[in-house]
């Protein structure tokens, strides 16, 4: 018997081009979402603080049972829809729930606005949803024009329809069948982030920080201001609005299309990878450096790298950021330099003479914890940073990553 495919989960997101019917109706259903899931919110909240009862998930889907056959046009709701809005309710208490229990702070469901609530989900592929041609089906609310930037690969398991800066997009969530690793370079390499520097790794080589929010910063106050001018419940503060939020969208976009390159980059180039396995949370409460550790979204680059490189049968090991600048890398030496800051980019060893790149140093020590003795592949290209628009590579390589 041979052996079953190994499959992944990839999201597909492609932007919707709804008529202005269709957008009426799915700012409807949108509508109709967020009023379910108050709904569900205030029956597990006052079931409790009133009389003292646990309401459950099954309870709060009779309630959507019964909001969708009472409420005007609710029946425009697909059943499954409305089942996911308080299925969202039900995560929101478990989340809590679980933080409170590991002493956390609780961060208690809250109430959704008007403009806080901006996605549904179509949870079973072909109930309400289904490709019809090269639109898409949606239940209540028709066939929508969907602009294919990319080939669409899998099998699709669910969608969720999101509204996002006053645009509408399809994300499709699919099966893909794992295929081949990529070809072994006999590489390994360790790689450390940074401010300066995005990432520093331990053969020397750096990519400079691009910095898109700091380089936006000044467009966007600009339209912040505007905003800020603008009349409560009017027109042009709604446009205004708008603006700022296309301005945010941007330079996510930017820093997301940055980080899919360098991952790429280095994927294809190195067999293994290590990082360290940063608390981000807790270094962006330094107000002198949050606004740099969040532009470089250190974050995102380690969940893009690591989804990548199971994608490409690369490894990826984290490992204990503590003392990784301050050890000297020199193979038999063991001094610590405890005196070094965040000034010093250069240090020079006492014991061995040997002069360090602090972000070098710390890539080389980030390596050496994995215990990985490979040869480095001197024929491997050198690395290049992403920004710049580098053509699209076409393939199953490319479209692998």
């Amino acid at each position: 018997m041979s052996k079953p495919q190994e499959v992944l989960l990839r999201t597909f997101k492609y932007r919707l081009y709804p008529s202005k019917a269709q957008e009426r109706n799915l700012l409807h259903v949108r509508e109709c979402c967020r009023s379910l899931y108050n709904m569900a919110l205030a029956e597990r909240k006052y079931g409790y603080q009133l009389a003292g009862r646990r309401v459950t998930l099954a309870d709060t889907e009779e309630l959507a049972k019964r909001y969708r056959a009472t409420f005007p046009k609710a029946d425009q709701l697909f059943s499954q829809t409305a089942q996911s809005v308080v299925k969202r309710v039900d995560s929101a208490y478990q989340n809590f729930f679980r933080r409170r229990k590991a002493g956390k702070k609780g961060g208690y469901p809250r109430f959704k606005g008007r403009h806080a609530f901006n996605s549904f989900e179509f949870k079973q592929y072909g109930n309400g949803v289904k490709l019809d041609g090269k639109r898409l089906k949606l239940f209540g609310i028709g066939r929508v024009a969907v602009r294919w930037h990319r080939p669409l690969q899998g099998k699709i398991k669910l969608v969720r329809i999101l509204y996002q800066a006053g645009h509408w997009y399809a994300c499709l969530v699919c099966e893909v069948a794992l295929t081949d690793p990529l070809p072994q370079t006999g590489s390994v390499v360790g790689i450390d982030v940074g401010i300066s520097a995005l990432i520093t790794t331990s053969a020397g080589e750096k990519v400079a920080n691009p910095n898109f929010y700091r380089t936006a910063q000044k467009e966007l106050r600009r339209r912040q201001r505007k905003l800020a001018r603008a009349q409560r419940g009017s027109h042009n503060r709604r446009k205004a609005v708008r603006r700022v939020q296309r301005q945010q969208q941007h330079v996510a976009r930017q820093r997301a299309d940055f980080l899919h390159k360098l991952s790429v980059n280095l994927i294809r180039r190195h067999d293994a990878l290590a990082l360290e396995d940063l608390s981000v949370g807790n270094m962006v409460k330094n107000h002198h450096l949050s606004k740099s550790i969040l532009d470089s979204a250190w974050s995102l680059f380690r969940d893009i790298l690591t989804y990548k490189a199971e994608s490409a049968g690369r490894q990826v090991a984290f490992n204990t950021p503590a003392y990784t600048t301050q050890d000297c890398s020199t193979p038999q030496c063991v001094y610590r330099n405890t005196a070094l800051t965040l000034a010093d980019r250069t240090w020079t060893c006492p014991e061995c003479h040997v002069t360090h790149d602090r972000d070098v140093n710390a890539a080389i020590n980030i390596l050496k914890q994995t215990g990985w003795v490979t040869p480095v592949n001197a024929n491997a290209a050198p690395l290049a940073s992403p920004r710049g628009g580098a053509k699209r590579k076409r393939g199953s390589e490319a479209a692998r990553l």
